[in-house]
């Protein structure tokens, strides 16, 4: 188990979950996620109380739209045993199931999206692995990359 505090890049569809879904609801699991390194992250590394930036993608309006916070340990994520879900995985086993999900909290939201022109004009975020790994959902941040993120909702629009 790891002493510090995680920082991470979780992307939702707003119509799946925006930030005032998450807002209204202030806990929602986090499910649907089939990408295998997503999953590690969430398995493997995410701890409690670990912060997220809450990304908005695919969508007009593309980027961080708030904070959550990761409010749950890695439980089976119940989608894959519903074949009634776009999410169902007729390989994965209750007794050994392939996917996994956390409980992530309702931090802030965001007064605007940030847009990803603004991200990219930032040095803080040059290497962020969203820009190498655009299709992954889940990617880690850095403290830097986060109070970085977290400075750019506080500005104005550019």
């Amino acid at each position: 188990m790891k002493a510090e505090k995680g920082y991470w890049l979780m992307k939702s569809e707003p119509d799946e979950l925006s930030i005032l879904g998450l807002q209204k609801l202030k806990k929602s699991p986090w499910t649907g996620v089939r990408g295998y390194q997503a999953r590690n992250y969430m398995r493997d590394e995410m701890q409690i109380g670990d912060r997220v930036i809450f990304y908005h993608s695919s969508t007009k309006e593309v980027g961080p739209a708030g904070i959550a916070k990761v409010a749950s340990l890695p439980y089976p994520d119940f989608s894959q045993f519903d074949k009634a879900s776009n999410y169902f995985d007729p390989k994965s086993r209750k007794e050994k199931p392939t996917w996994v999900m956390v409980d992530v909290q309702f931090v802030k939201k965001f007064p605007r999206i940030i847009s990803r022109d603004a991200m990219k004009k930032e040095k803080a975020l040059a290497n962020m692995l969203l820009w190498k790994y655009m299709r992954l959902s889940i990617t880690p941040l850095t403290k830097s990359e986060f109070d970085c993120i977290i400075k750019l909702a506080a500005k104005g629009p550019r």
